[in-house]
């Protein structure tokens, strides 16, 4: 059955000589994976592969069958073109940081209109937006929200937050206590958004740091969650 859907690539794998599958979060069924049959073999079908660089958002006619694990598409176009997102370096070290995230964590095949619409939306703010070195530690914080752990309890006076159990505490309990300029970071941060960032005034080294934070949050949240490849291109670009 042909139907259309807003997606948001993820990644894209090279699959015997001449084909490629394409994974991607979409508006409709979340996570699904489309194979494009001899899109390397010509020049024709190279010129379509500009539709696949990471988190491009498309409007794909596609042939879907529920019980099969790769689907094909049939129409593709831009439900959105990227001004800066794949030309400014500094931008696209974060997509290529934001994609391997995403394809890490994202594995449900089912509809999350409002976590598909987050996605969509907090990539055109990047787009457009000039000053974005702490996008990524926004969008992190603001994803656990939609994944299920969102830290919870805050309140100023707490000077402690528990990455195990994802509150904040008055006790330290440990090696999983945080505290410092972690804390008041994420405190700023969880009370921030996309439109008001640019007034959050970190350093590199803060920047790094509390990035490694948040991962580890990830990590003891998720399970099978791996630090992106990606990881120490980006802290070299933002430290």
């Amino acid at each position: 059955m042909l139907t259309k859907n807003n997606s948001i690539v993820l990644s894209k794998l090279k699959y015997r000589d001449h084909d490629l599958i394409v994974k991607c979060y979409t508006e409709q069924r979340g996570l699904v994976s489309y194979m494009l049959r001899g899109v390397l073999k010509s020049k024709k079908g190279l010129s379509k592969t500009v539709y696949y660089q990471a988190l491009s958002q498309l409007q794909i006619e596609e042939n879907y069958k529920p019980n099969q694990s790769l689907h094909f598409i049939k129409e593709v176009k831009f439900s959105y073109i990227y001004k800066s997102l794949h030309t400014n370096i500094y931008k696209s070290s974060i997509v290529l940081f934001l994609s391997e995230i995403l394809s890490n964590v994202l594995k449900e095949e089912e509809k999350n209109e409002d976590l598909f619409h987050f996605i969509s939306a907090a990539l055109q703010y990047l787009d457009n937006e000039d000053q974005f070195s702490n996008f990524h530690l926004l969008f992190l914080l603001k994803l656990t929200r939609y994944l299920g752990f969102q830290p919870e309890n805050v309140n100023t006076n707490d000077l402690y937050f528990n990455l195990e159990s994802g509150i904040f505490e008055g006790i330290n309990h440990g090696i999983y206590s945080v505290s410092g300029e972690n804390l008041t970071l994420l405190k700023r941060l969880l009370g921030t958004n996309f439109d008001t960032l640019n007034t959050v005034k970190i350093n590199g080294k803060q920047r790094q740091e509390f990035l490694n934070m948040l991962l580890h949050y990830f990590e003891l949240h998720l399970g099978n969650f791996k630090n992106p490849k990606s990881l120490q291109v980006l802290n070299e670009v933002f430290h």
